[in-house]
């Protein structure tokens, strides 16, 4: 596009420069901004893009997207003025999503949106060019940023829609049009803004909106929930689980606890074993989505079983460490809910193989008035299925993961709290025996990533 192009679908005014100066790109950040790109300065809660302008241009920006004129300088350099620059972000993307002739498929659920991302792009990649949004870019800034990527001309995109109020999904659902929506799972995630578990399922069930008679919604025939939201979608639907009828059902599946797992799949277009090195039944849900996603749009089985085998865990996402003295760290430090921490518990203690499980949980943010019960929950859990050592981390309810583990079996001496991630790090190298299987766990906002860099850096 060009400046003059970009005012028009943006409704617009352009300000100096040139008519016809290209964009090569697109940036929020002037510290990552490449030479011909274009600064969008987005107002935000910390941070006002428009103090950034300047140094925007200076680095080499072909212009600049603004809501005060006065920042492009005077005489202005090249920009356009709008009422609201995330408002128009929004609809240069939905303008570029209109002009693509791409299929979107976007994906929201509680738990597992980014690693179905990436299974879904990666499966899909066997028949089609897929772009998919980096990292977890799914709220009403980055979805927008995600989809400007189909200017490079993918056959496929692959979107995550996230949120924690009503009416986000919405918005990103209007901004994406997708033709296919998948729907993983509902749970007490963000529950700090939600009265009940109802409304969080509510709220994402805006991801049904705006379908028509061609659009397709990939459903997690399991969580009840989700099921009992899909009366009336309009288009076709397409499900996937174990244990329940669905068009996409594994069976004869096998837990390899650290080695990830194998399940034989009945879909629609015949029946195929897959492997994943991914870690817990929970990961398999996410397969089986991504499978049924190739199926919809006819992906030999035969590829998407091969691809499904390659794909490894992300950063901080379950990922495996076999460190010195036999230790053995579970990095699953991104983030964390309790039906997150219960599944990965769950799915270690099927592979103890005579280790102590050692478990460092961070503090599970955003459960509102429920947070102490939920983290006692999951506290008397880790306790109950066998964990030798605990180490919380936080400065709010994570205590009460070891007051409930203590209440339900584990030694007293065993349960210990750390206020910082850098504290736990401090302490946990001179706890740990040799053999020794750590799950390190938490909120992103607690860092704890720390901890396994300590644990790498001191035991590899």
């Amino acid at each position: 596009m060009t400046l003059e192009e970009l005012a028009r679908a943006v409704n617009g005014r352009r300000v100096g420069g040139s008519a016809g100066t290209p964009i090569e790109g697109y940036s929020i950040d002037s510290r990552s901004l490449r030479p011909g790109e274009l600064f969008v300065a987005i107002r935000g809660k910390r941070f006002d893009g428009h103090a950034f302008v300047v140094e925007a241009l200076a680095r080499g920006a072909c212009g600049a997207l603004v809501s005060d004129e006065a920042t492009l300088g005077s005489p202005p350099k090249n920009g356009i003025v709008v009422d609201d620059t995330l408002r128009a972000l929004q609809s240069l993307a939905q303008y570029i999503r209109r002009a693509s002739d791409a299929r979107v498929v976007a994906i929201t659920g509680s738990v597992g949106k980014t690693t179905t991302k990436e299974l879904v792009a990666v499966v899909l990649g066997a028949r089609y060019r897929v772009c998919r949004s980096s990292g977890n870019l799914n709220n009403e800034i980055g979805l927008p940023l995600s989809l400007l990527e189909l200017r490079t001309r993918p056959e496929v995109a692959v979107v995550e829609l996230g949120m924690n109020s009503c009416g986000e999904i919405s918005r990103l659902v209007e901004i994406s049009e997708p033709d296919v929506r998948v729907w993983l799972n509902v749970a007490e995630v963000h529950s700090e803004f939600f009265s009940s578990i109802e409304k969080i399922a509510d709220a994402k069930a805006e991801i049904l909106e705006r379908a028509t008679s061609t659009s397709t919604v990939v459903a997690n025939a399991a969580d009840r929930r989700v099921m009992a939201r899909l009366s009336g979608f309009p288009g076709s639907i397409a499900t996937f689980g174990f244990d329940v009828e669905a068009s996409v059902n594994a069976s004869e599946i096998e837990d390899r606890g650290l080695d990830g797992t194998r399940a034989l799949l009945q879909t629609p277009v015949g029946s195929t074993t897959v492997t994943t090195p991914l870690l817990g039944l929970a990961n398999l849900s996410n397969v089986l989505a991504a499978v049924t996603v190739a199926v919809q749009l006819e992906v030999p089985l035969a590829a998407v079983a091969d691809r499904v085998a390659r794909v490894e865990a992300a950063s901080h996402r379950g990922q495996v460490y076999r460190l010195r003295r036999g230790i053995v760290v579970v990095d699953d430090s991104y983030n964390s809910n309790p039906e997150a921490v219960e599944a990965m518990l769950a799915t270690l203690t099927r592979d103890l193989r005579g280790r102590r499980l050692v478990a460092v949980l961070g503090e599970m943010l955003e459960l509102g008035e429920r947070s102490i019960a939920l983290h006692r929950r999951v506290g008397a859990m880790a306790a109950t299925a066998g964990l030798g050592l605990l180490l919380s981390v936080g400065e709010g309810s994570a205590r009460a993961f070891g007051t409930a583990a203590v209440e339900a079996g584990l030694p007293a001496n065993q349960a210990h709290h750390c206020e910082s991630s850098q504290e736990a790090a401090n302490r946990l190298t001179g706890m740990l025996d040799d053999g020794d299987l750590v799950l390190v766990k938490g909120s992103r906002g607690l860092r704890l990533e720390l901890v396994v860099e300590r644990l790498i850096a001191e035991c590899a």
